[in-house]
């Protein structure tokens, strides 16, 4: 089967989007000498609507339904994506067909003022657009005020300069592929901030049954970040986790074998649930609904029922 002679990528146009994409483009032009590859800058709705917490407004498929409008009108042939924006279940017509090896999955304290959240005062604003990550700093740190922080990383990080927060949570990966390592003061361990699943990984979407270009990006998968990831997606899947429900799930690949760390809260952090477990990496979804069973056995529908489900766009 030979290659397309022109490959267009479809792309969210904030910095981060267009490092990531450029960063395929690179790749696949690398792979494929004599094809032509472009990046489709396309503005998405969850790019638009930065006043309301993305719970609020529909989820995380707002980052990429104009980017599958565009692949199934033939004006694109794949999108990148960040895997912890990709919603667990695809919508039908598109596949995930790659997922690339994995950067710092870690999430990251950002702050002009203190070195870590350990060192925030009584009061202190944090940051954060992730109801995972408010659970945990209201459970471990009841202290602190949590406002919610939208818009991409730049207008995140203008927020924090211009002194509307005390820290930031963030990702890491977001913050080293841009090179603004320097902003991270530090960098959370999974103990203190279980990452989201999917996180620091990047996933290339294709449409369903389009064998050309599931040949062209085959070689951007990264066997191991795959099965890490589809553990944590199968986990969260299973405990209906998308944008309302805090939850976090992370795998990785110890001593040839699959490491699953998950949990469910409340979003004041007051209930949580968490387990783990270890398994054959080549059973990564069905050891993430393992997890999933095994938190719902200690409580973790209990936890669910009390969540307010996604609100359509």
């Amino acid at each position: 089967m030979s290659a397309p002679s022109k490959i267009i990528i479809a792309s969210r146009e904030s910095r981060l989007a267009m490092w990531q994409a450029v960063h395929v483009q690179g790749r696949l032009s690398s792979l494929n000498p004599g094809a032509e590859v472009v990046i489709l800058g396309m503005t998405t709705k969850g790019d638009q609507i930065l006043d309301r917490p993305l719970a609020e407004i529909g989820g995380k498929g707002l980052f990429i339904k104009e980017l599958e409008v565009a692949m199934e009108e033939g004006k694109a042939h794949l999108a990148v994506h960040s895997m912890k924006d990709v919603p667990m279940v695809m919508p039908e017509g598109f596949v995930l067909a790659a997922i690339s090896a994995r950067e710092n999955p870690h999430d990251a304290f950002v702050s002009n003022k203190y070195a870590g959240l350990d060192e925030l005062p009584a009061g202190a604003v944090v940051g954060t657009s992730s109801l995972r990550r408010e659970s945990i700093l209201r459970a471990k740190y009841p202290q602190l005020l949590i406002k919610s922080l939208r818009g991409n990383l730049d207008t995140r990080l203008r927020k924090l300069d211009a002194g509307e927060y005390d820290a930031i949570i963030l990702a890491a990966a977001g913050l080293i592929r841009l090179g603004l390592e320097n902003r991270i003061k530090s960098v959370l361990t999974a103990e203190q901030s279980l990452p989201a699943p999917g996180q620091g990984a990047l996933g290339i979407e294709l449409v369903d049954g389009d064998a050309a270009m599931a040949a062209v990006v085959a070689p951007l998968n990264d066997p191991e970040t795959a099965h890490c990831v589809k553990a944590e997606r199968a986990f969260s899947r299973a405990l209906g986790g998308s944008c309302q429900v805090p939850l976090g799930g992370y795998a990785i690949i110890d001593n040839g074998q699959l490491w699953l760390r998950g949990f469910v809260a409340t979003a004041d952090g007051k209930e949580m649930v968490a387990g783990e477990l270890r398994g054959n990496p080549a059973d990564d979804e069905a050891l993430g609904r393992e997890l999933a069973a095994t938190l719902r056995a200690q409580g973790a529908d209990a936890i669910l029922q009390k969540l307010t489900h996604c609100k359509p766009a």
